[in-house]
């Protein structure tokens, strides 16, 4: 049990550094915030995130697969190796340089080890609860990772739409009150991440512990919140400055107002979500949120080539990450 809690912090870490990019990014590009600066708001409100935002995506986390009949240490390992998978599928991203979502990598890795270590049946998959008009499951989880993103675009694309009509006649010196407006919504763009995002972890964890039968119900500990809220603030702190740059530079040139706009949808998007318990990426909200403000100004300055390896990213976020964690299964499997 130590040892899992250990592997789920591990992916909390990875999380951090590899999601808290897509918010430094839209900070230093915009040069609202030299990098030590935006490391530490965005490290605090990550932290506050989780310990106030409630628990409902981590009970949509840890309600996707339904493995209480098998054994308990074979249940446990087949959960470690889905987060195993996706802690490797974050690594290879990041050294790459690519903005991928670690909820995809999440879902695909604990899909994909128990489909092949028990059997479909284990995974809820939540057809049946679709057709009776509500969301659980894995449909629940691909349906506010496929939605967000195109809400994002739409939102971002809308809103600095509006805000260059506001800002028609505004003379240059408005770009200084535009870069101290961002210390705010950075704020709460950290704030709706360390929410949605760190809740990923809590739920594994909680899952594990419920497995294992150290509590009787799924009921998230505040340890539990407390342990996911720090690991994924380290990982912040310590920031993924590869992806920063592809962020904040390679889809199209932000400038104050672009960064602003962005935080601001993106901040929405992720909040609103968390309150439903959809767990949504950062990544993807962030990247599609510049996508739409870069097409709503000047589309042909959005680098659609950088875009469509980002897309390329997230379609193969999912099998790939459900291979790594079949693979590191099959080691672990023989070797015991």
């Amino acid at each position: 049990m130590i040892g899992a809690v250990l592997l789920v912090l591990i992916f909390d870490f990875t999380n951090g550094f590899h999601d808290a990019s897509n918010m430094l990014a839209t900070l230093i590009a915009s040069r609202a915030m030299n990098p030590t600066q935006a490391v530490v708001i965005v490290a605090f409100f990550t932290l506050l995130g989780p310990i106030l935002g409630g628990t409902a995506v981590a009970d949509t986390i840890g309600g996707i697969v339904n493995i209480q009949s098998l054994p308990k240490v074979d249940a446990l390992i087949i959960v470690l190796c889905g987060v195993a998978g996706a802690i490797a599928w974050n690594l290879i991203t990041w050294w790459l340089a690519i903005p991928s979502s670690s909820s995809h990598a999440l879902v695909g890795g604990l899909t994909g080890v128990v489909m092949l270590s028990s059997g479909s049946q284990d995974v809820v998959w939540g057809i049946d609860a679709l057709k009776q008009g509500h969301f659980e499951g894995v449909v629940k989880v691909l349906a506010a990772l496929l939605i967000s993103p195109i809400i994002g675009f739409i939102a971002g694309f809308i809103l600095h739409r509006f805000m260059l009509f506001l800002l028609r006649s505004a003379t240059p010196e408005v770009n200084i009150h535009l870069k101290h407006g961002q210390w705010l919504t950075a704020s709460a763009l950290a704030f709706s991440h360390g929410a949605n995002d760190a809740q990923k972890g809590m739920g594994i964890i909680t899952l594990c512990l419920f497995l294992a039968g150290y509590i009787n119900e799924f009921s998230v500990p505040m340890w539990v919140i407390i342990l996911s809220a720090l690991s994924m603030t380290i990982g912040t702190m310590l920031g993924g400055w590869r992806i920063v740059r592809t962020v904040g530079f390679g889809i199209y040139k932000l400038r104050a107002l672009h960064g602003l706009n962005t935080q601001l949808t993106s901040a929405g998007v992720i909040f609103a979500a968390s309150l439903f318990g959809g767990p949504v990426s950062t990544t993807h909200v962030v990247s599609t949120a510049i996508m739409g403000i870069g097409a709503s100004e000047h589309p042909r300055a959005v680098h659609w080539a950088k875009a469509k390896e980002i897309l390329l990213t997230w379609v193969l976020t999912l099998p790939c990450a459900a291979a790594l964690a079949c693979a590191i299964y099959s080691i672990v499997n023989s070797l015991i």
